[in-house]
């Protein structure tokens, strides 16, 4: 597969004719590793299950971890959800568009594919111009992990997407570096007391002032086991592992002591 590379000059002033392109593949089915204000993700239209299916194989990663579903406006989410929690609308109102992505009960209409056989859907709205632009022209929801074989750092610039994906993916839009580097914060709000599973810039802090009682689930602070489906993406398996060398200096005896 040829890797089509596309550059947005001026990520402040975006011309959709900059993004049609990358949007008809998206609604055909494949795939476009594009830029959000967290790292770079990897879309496929979420509502296709074949297409969920082509990102798992580009990335090489396991088909029980699932995807989170990104949309353009707030009103995207009722399709995909059986319905929104008190403790969700909260949320998006405090943090939507951003770095925050929230577990609901999954409507039908999201297939078990993109969810990892689950029966909640993890959704985010992001930020960034260039992504909210993208899955508003495609016109639906876009599943978009992080653009990276599984395991790797996750990529804040298109060259990072390039070393890991050119020639598996049908094109990259290249926006430039990533302002926050580090994946979204991931919330279960299906659940009676909202639950943080993955941590990330929307702190617990954070949280707590706009809901006052939160946790945080217990794979956070240990693995989980190897029956175990994981909920959101990075609970269980190995994550943010770069390819390099480590090595460990130890002063000698009598040295760097008191």
């Amino acid at each position: 597969m040829e890797t089509k590379r596309v550059k947005i000059e001026d990520t402040a002033r975006i011309h959709d004719r900059e993004l049609l392109e990358a949007a008809e593949i998206l609604r055909e089915g494949g795939l476009v590793a594009f830029p959000t204000e967290t790292v770079y993700g990897l879309g496929a239209n979420a509502l296709d299950e074949a297409a969920a299916r082509k990102i798992y194989e580009a990335k090489g990663r396991p088909s029980d971890n699932p995807l989170i579903a990104h949309v353009a406006d707030p009103e995207d989410v009722e399709a995909l959800v059986e319905y929104i929690p008190e403790n969700g609308r909260k949320l998006m109102e405090a943090f939507w568009p951003g770095p925050l992505t929230m577990i609901f009960p999954k409507s039908p209409a999201v297939p078990y594919g993109t969810t990892g056989g689950l029966d909640t859907v993890a959704i985010r709205m992001p930020s960034d111009p260039v992504a909210n632009r993208l899955i508003a022209l495609a016109g639906v929801p876009v599943a978009a992990p992080s653009a990276n074989t599984s395991g790797r750092p996750s990529p804040t610039t298109a060259d990072h997407v390039w070393q890991d994906m050119n020639g598996r993916i049908d094109m990259i839009i290249d926006g430039g570096p990533v302002g926050i580097g580090v994946e979204s914060t991931i919330v279960d709000v299906s659940c009676r007391i909202p639950t943080v599973l993955r941590p990330g810039a929307i702190t617990m802090e954070m949280l707590r002032e706009v809901l006052g009682e939160v946790k945080i689930d217990p794979a956070i602070l240990g693995p989980m086991g190897a029956d175990m489906k994981p909920k959101a993406p990075g609970m269980k398996y190995k994550h943010y592992a770069p390819k390099a060398e480590l090595t460990l200096v130890e002063p000698a005896e009598g040295q760097g002591e008191d």
